[in-house]
């Protein structure tokens, strides 16, 4: 039976929503496959990370100081020594910045082909068959990598919805002598200044990009989203330009959301940004391109004039409210 290796990121003590998604992912490849999947959690406690793990048919994890926050040069040298130890068929991580390090750092060190980007993934045999963004996501393109190798999955691509499996067996591995005489050091976490509101909890969100024009303009969308009882977050040209802080960008370098209803205003749809908010409910596209990559995944759309449509569509909600 080959198995499936599924490398757990955690931030703040709890597993990520991307791992989350990629351990579903590799529990479904598993079940169409025959294989089996294992989780392996790096920590200086694993613990309170292995009661939250789902979809794994075995639990491995190395426990030791160095592990206690994530360090590049400790965790390559845990998981390059696991995969060299164990011998996976195919190595998964999360496409995050913790997953870029790792996956191609840990394919050079174990003589591996590694596929990274992937926003589809399947397994036919000896034959891991991809679908890759390159070019920054301007282009798919279809990768056929024979096995053992390594893949790092775009959030996104597996949706969280594998469960736990009873009398999931728990494997301590031993730590590698070289977290005693690492060449890096953690120094500390900086973390991002929160900002008035977090758009990762609200139900409704009017979001500007690009075709907003100036940041005088925004106060349209404000006045859309008071009348909708929703919040206004931006793409990343609009942090960019300073029209918005940074707490309220939604994609690949801000934050996903999921709300129930998302209202993107003149945002073209980049794959970053799609891989922000293509979850939502219920997604209303507002944009004069009518080839606009955001229409693929909105639910409806119009190609209206935004400087027309959103006065409107604000008085109409008004007069409704009233």
């Amino acid at each position: 039976m080959s198995v499936i290796l599924v490398y757990v990121e955690a931030n703040d003590g709890a597993v990520t929503p991307a791992s989350l998604e990629t351990l579903s992912g590799a529990r479904q490849l598993a079940d169409a496959s025959g294989s089996s999947v294992e989780a392996l959690i790096l920590a200086a406690d694993p613990a309170p990370l292995a009661s939250q793990i789902v979809g794994a048919d075995r639990i491995l994890e190395v426990a030791h100081p160095a592990l206690a926050a994530y360090l590049p040069e400790a965790h390559q040298a845990v998981l390059a020594g696991t995969v060299t130890a164990r011998k996976p068929d195919l190595l998964l991580l999360a496409n995050s910045y913790v997953g870029l390090d790792l996956a191609a750092s840990t394919a050079i060190a174990t003589d591996r082909p590694v596929v990274s980007y992937c926003m589809a993934v399947a397994l036919a045999g000896d034959v891991l068959t991809t679908t890759n963004q390159v070019y920054g996501g301007k282009i798919e393109a279809i990768a056929e990598t024979k096995l053992p190798a390594v893949a790092a999955v775009n959030p996104g691509t597996f949706k969280s919805d594998a469960t736990a499996k009873p009398g999931v067996a728990t494997i301590r591995l031993e730590a590698p002598a070289a977290l005693g005489s690492l060449a890096s050091s953690f120094v500390e976490a900086l973390k991002e200044e929160s900002g008035d509101v977090d758009i990762t909890q609200q139900e409704r969100l009017v979001s500007v990009g690009r075709g907003i024009g100036e940041a005088d303009n925004i106060a349209l969308a404000q006045a859309l989203a008071e009348a909708l009882g929703a919040v206004v977050s931006a793409s990343r040209p609009v942090v960019d330009a300073g029209w918005m802080p940074k707490s309220r960008q939604v994609g690949k370098s801000g934050h996903k959301v999921k709300p129930k209803l998302y209202v993107a205003v003149g945002i073209s749809g980049a794959p970053e940004h799609l891989e922000g908010m293509r979850d939502a409910g219920f997604i209303v596209a507002i944009n004069q391109d009518a080839k606009a990559p955001i229409f693929d995944v909105a639910h409806i759309g119009t190609t209206c004039d935004l400087f027309d449509l959103l006065p409107a569509l604000t008085e109409r909600l008004n007069t409704r409210n009233a």
